[in-house]
């Protein structure tokens, strides 16, 4: 299989690289096969895309779209769209308002908490101040010595029922995914092992992606750990969904691994290049 890691961000969203520095360091990693997938945001493509192409490295277009289902965010990437669909760009851009407006709202929870000015302080952090998040927020507070890593913020704030978190609800699984489709992509459930749901919400969550069309899940990912690659990998093969992999890399400081470093996927599972609509851009 290839070296392929097909999930990662840049400064369009909340990564700490410009996307032409992503692909390079992506070429200088080893990967064989990349994907820039950036929270709800397309801007950064045309860049990585024209880099990957100066390095020779097969490049997919990609995104990371934020769903609500069963009352919690889930995570799908779209693989191999076309990044100028006007259906998809126009579902992004009204995800992205809804960033802005729940930002605001964390910052004056965070205000009210004894941090007055975070707000302030994560648009200055964040390279796309329309993408700002979570990760912003929790970054600002780490340069600015109130907290010693991001993951302190996180757990003290910003879960997903920290004092300073203000749900949103974003758009339906069905949404997601007839955007990522009209743009002719390949929809992946992110990194599942990293969703609080019970075991019966798990098989809603396959059965109603199936039957929206969703084709893959990832299963190694820098967010996993190496027993939840298998655990996945079985999920997998029992439901028929394509495998993914990828880093989930934000920064070379903030990240559970590098570009490139998510072990190869199992010889026994399909990989997600293996769809008809990748294979046909790659070919």
């Amino acid at each position: 299989m290839p070296r392929a890691d097909l999930h990662c961000h840049s400064t369009i969203s909340d990564g700490v690289l410009e996307p032409a520095d992503v692909a390079r360091r992506a070429s200088a990693n080893g990967v064989e096969l990349w994907a820039l997938t950036d929270h709800d945001e397309v801007a950064g493509v045309a860049v990585a895309r024209q880099v990957a192409e100066s390095l020779n490295l097969p490049f997919l277009a990609g995104v990371e779209i934020s769903v609500t289902w069963a009352g919690r965010t889930l995570h799908v990437v779209g693989l191999g769209i076309d990044d100028a669909h006007p259906a998809l760009l126009d579902g992004l851009a009204s995800i992205r308002q809804q960033r802005i407006e729940r930002a605001q709202g964390m910052g004056q929870r965070f205000s009210d908490l004894g941090y007055p000015g975070t707000y302030e302080g994560a648009l200055r952090v964040a390279g796309n101040p329309g993408l700002i998040s979570r990760t912003h927020f929790a970054r600002y507070l780490v340069q600015t010595g109130q907290f010693s890593h991001m993951q302190a913020v996180f757990d003290q704030y910003l879960k997903d029922d920290g004092a300073a978190y203000v749900p949103t609800v974003w758009p339906t699984l069905e949404e997601a995914l007839g955007w990522i489709h009209a743009a002719s992509g390949v929809a992946v459930i992110a990194h599942p092992g990293r969703y609080q749901y019970t075991e019966l919400q798990f098989e809603g969550l396959f059965a109603a992606f199936k039957d929206l069309g969703g084709q893959a899940i990832e299963v190694n990912t820098g967010s996993h750990n190496p027993g939840q690659f298998q655990t996945y990998g079985d999920v997998a093969k029992h439901h028929g969904f394509l495998a993914s992999c990828g880093s989930d890399f934000h920064g070379p400081k903030e990240s559970r691994c590098d570009l490139g470093e998510v072990p190869s996927l199992r010889q026994d599972l399909t990989p997600v290049w293996h769809a008809p609509a990748i294979a046909a851009r790659l070919a």
